[in-house]
Parts: structure tokens; C-alpha cells; sequence
């Protein structure tokens, strides 16, 4: 119950996620909640990085279909990502997790600069790294991010906290003929159009053999349960033979 599968593990958070109930920002009960759960699978010796998202502040695509530029709409993303980055550093912090925020944008008043090596030896401390800035290029997705840098970091899985159970074939959000899919394959997903990640983030994740598990951050437990093996969500991995 309590052995870890994965030695080290990405998870993948929205900005959403950090918001609880309202409509923008960040909410502190649900900040302090994720940063237990987190604290949850370090207890058990786990090496875990984190990409969060900063939909909850500023989100580049909605920026951009207002008339923005794109490039200028993302970097604003970007740095609603480490705003998010830095609050939950500092969550973790109260509750004695040694955390290092790596940003793809220099900004050293506030976060280290992102150098893999260095990620990688501060997980080996059994730091808890938080990726921030996304690649530090417009036109990527944090969910991109967050399989670039779990590849990079040889993460044996990444972990996507989403506000459902997993994957379904439709938008289960009212709609209750939507069926929830437990185990599916990268192409799948790219050729049935389901809206887990975007495209660039699911290929490169086929490209690198890189293990998905979708699954629901409400559902208290779920991180650890997660890294353990247990059958939480949905499996997004190669085709069963």
C-alpha cells in the first residue's frame, strides 16, 4: 500500500486547480490541500517534480483570441505560471518540503534558472522541483512543458491532476453518456481527438515511451495512490500487445 512503483515521477497541475471553487486566482485551502498531497508521495522517498499551469491568472490562448499578440499573450502566460510556482513553493516550505523552483525565463531575484543537471541533483536530494515557465517559448503548452522536462529528467511517469476521474470518449461535464476509457494508447488519443493534452504533448510523449496517468486531484489520496500502482484514472502508455 505505502511502496512506491516509481522511483521518480512529473506531476502535471493545472493553474485551475489552484483556484478551488472561484472563477480566477489563487485559493489558499486548496493551495494548502495540494501541497499536502504532494507531501504525501515525498513521505514515501518519491523524487517528484512538478509543472504547473497558470490558467487561473492569465491564459496565452484567450489572451491571444482578444487581439493579442500570441508570442505576448504566452510569455504573460509564462509568468502566471511561476506566480503559481512560487506560491506553491512556499506551501510546501510550511509544511518542511524542501522545494527549488527552476524557471525557463531568468528571472534570478526570484527562482533558480532552468539547468537539467541541476534539476536532476536537487531531486536526487529529495528536493521537490517545481518546473516554471513553461519551455520558456510561445506556442507550447504546459502540458508540452511537462513532458519535455519529465523526459528530460528520466521521470517514469507523469501524472496528470485533472477535475475528473481519468479520460473519457466525450466531455463528461454534463453529459452522462460520456463512458470513462481506463486504459488507452497514444495514437488513440490523437486520432479520436480526445481532449486530454494537446497534440504536441501526446507525441512526444509516444516519441519517448513516456507513461500518462490521467486521473482525479479532488479524490484526497489519489497522488500517492497513483505513484504506488494502484488503479487510479486512466493509463495512457503504449499499445497493449
Amino acid at each position: 500500500m505505502n511502496q512506491a512503483k516509481y522511483q521518480r515521477v512529473l506531476l502535471k497541475l493545472s493553474g485551475e486547480a489552484l483556484m478551488g471553487d472561484g472563477n480566477y486566482g489563487i485559493h489558499p485551502e486548496t493551495l494548502g490541500y495540494v501541497a499536502q498531497e504532494v507531501k504525501s508521495a515525498v513521505d514515501i522517498g518519491v523524487e517528484m517534480a512538478v509543472v504547473v499551469g497558470g490558467g487561473n491568472i492569465f491564459r496565452g490562448m484567450a489572451g491571444s483570441s482578444q487581439g493579442m499578440d500570441r508570442a505576448s499573450a504566452d510569455y504573460l502566460g509564462m509568468l502566471a505560471t511561476v506566480m503559481n510556482s512560487l506560491a506553491l513553493q512556499e506551501a510546501l516550505e510550511k509544511i518542511d518540503i524542501p522545494t527549488r523552483v527552476l524557471s525557463a525565463i531568468s528571472m534570478h531575484q526570484v527562482a533558480e534558472p532552468y539547468i537539467r543537471r541541476r534539476a536532476v541533483r536537487h531531486l536526487e536530494k529529495k528536493r521537490v522541483v517545481i518546473f516554471a515557465a513553461g519551455t520558456g517559448n510561445p506556442y507550447f503548452t504546459t502540458d508540452t512543458a511537462a513532458v519535455l522536462r519529465a523526459a528530460e529528467i528520466h521521470a517514469e511517469v507523469l501524472l496528470k491532476a485533472t477535475k475528473v476521474d481519468g479520460v473519457y470518449d466525450m466531455d463528461p461535464v454534463g453529459n452522462t453518456a460520456a463512458k470513462f476509457i481506463r486504459d488507452i494508447d497514444y495514437m488513440t488519443v490523437l486520432e479520436k481527438r480526445l481532449h486530454v493534452m494537446d497534440t504536441t504533448a501526446i507525441s512526444l510523449a509516444m516519441d519517448n515511451h513516456l507513461l500518462l496517468v490521467v486521473f482525479n486531484l479532488r479524490q484526497s489520496g489519489n497522488i500517492r495512490n497513483a505513484i504506488c500502482g494502484q488503479a487510479i484514472g486512466t493509463q495512457i502508455c503504449e499499445p497493449r500487445k
